[in-house]
């Protein structure tokens, strides 16, 4: 019923934001109310109000006054105006999902540690490289200590918007710390290459994860399967390209990620991944939230009886 699903608003009407409306309106759990932008003509607005869903493009500011709306705002802008809006949503007490590398809340990634924030306000997807290669790393820490992993992301250039090039220092910074951070190893490097090739390339992802010596290279493999498994549940076009390969004292895995083509091209899988998990967390979020205010009112009702 849609009276029970949680309602969401988008800002930021670009490639991300426009596909994040698709993906969220075939959520069971999540409902879209509010497209916010800030260029009138933009092609995300304009299906926005096709669909439906009320917009507007004087940007976050013109939320203030719908409050009741929503509950969960995704960020899908960029790290400079996300910081600003990080403070606007705190003070409407608004859960806040950011696509952006700013990094204002810590950094989620839903295979691995999204329970462990769902009281907090605002949380960080760390980057597409991050979303696509943190999982490895982590199904290799969780195995052996990992001392260095280091990625690197290659998209195509068609896929790479104005908000992916002008953050390309924070991608690479936000990935390293995720790849430490969130999975598990000791220092991480990540590198992002745009190629222009035509026809473009899906998104394919290099992960490089350093081993103690010793370590148990069928239990790794099996780890590394069975995250791939776990991620393909909200992202079905996440593969391996061959199995793991193993030499003295490192696992090189090979990644593609596949588009899922609900507004963007297949080959915007490095899009598709970000989109896909926002909305897995938000979904998390959502669930959180609905089981609070179960236990609110059965609070209440046993404080009245």
């Amino acid at each position: 019923m849609a009276s029970e699903k949680v309602k969401v608003a988008i800002v930021g009407s670009g490639n991300i934001g426009t596909d994040l409306m698709f993906k969220i309106r075939k959520s069971n759990s999540l409902e879209l109310t509010w497209m916010v932008g800030v260029v009138p003509d933009s092609d995300g607005l304009r299906r926005a109000r096709e669909l439906g869903y009320q917009t507007t493009h004087k940007g976050i500011d013109d939320l203030k006054d719908h409050l009741d709306d929503f509950e969960i705002v995704f960020d899908a802008t960029t790290a400079h105006a996300h910081y600003r809006h990080a403070e606007l949503l705190k003070q409407w007490g608004k859960i806040a999902i950011d696509l952006t590398p700013a990094a204002v809340g810590p950094y989620v990634v839903p295979v691995v540690n999204l329970d462990q924030y769902l009281d907090l306000q605002n949380v960080n997807l760390v980057t597409c490289g991050g979303q696509a290669t943190v999982p490895m790393v982590h199904a290799v820490s969780r195995v052996t200590p990992v001392k260095y992993a280091e990625i690197v992301s290659t998209v195509a250039s068609r896929s790479a918007g104005p908000g992916t090039r002008q953050n390309i220092d924070e991608f690479t910074e936000t990935t390293a710390r995720g790849l430490a951070e969130v999975g598990g190893a000791e220092r991480g490097k990540a590198i992002i290459v745009l190629n222009p090739a035509d026809p473009p390339i899906i998104m394919r992802n290099t992960v490089y994860v350093s081993l103690e010596k010793g370590a148990d290279r069928e239990a790794i493999k099996g780890s590394i399967e069975e995250m791939v498994s776990e991620v393909q549940r909200y992202v079905p076009g996440y593969h391996l390209k061959s199995a793991p390969i193993f030499d003295e004292d490192r696992v090189t895995i090979l990644l593609e990620v596949e588009g899922a083509g609900d507004y963007l091209p297949k080959f915007s899988g490095n899009l598709d991944i970000m989109t896909s998990a926002a909305v897995r967390v938000a979904e998390g979020f959502a669930g959180h939230l609905k089981k609070r205010k179960t236990t609110g009112r059965e609070r209440h009702q046993e404080s009245v009886a």
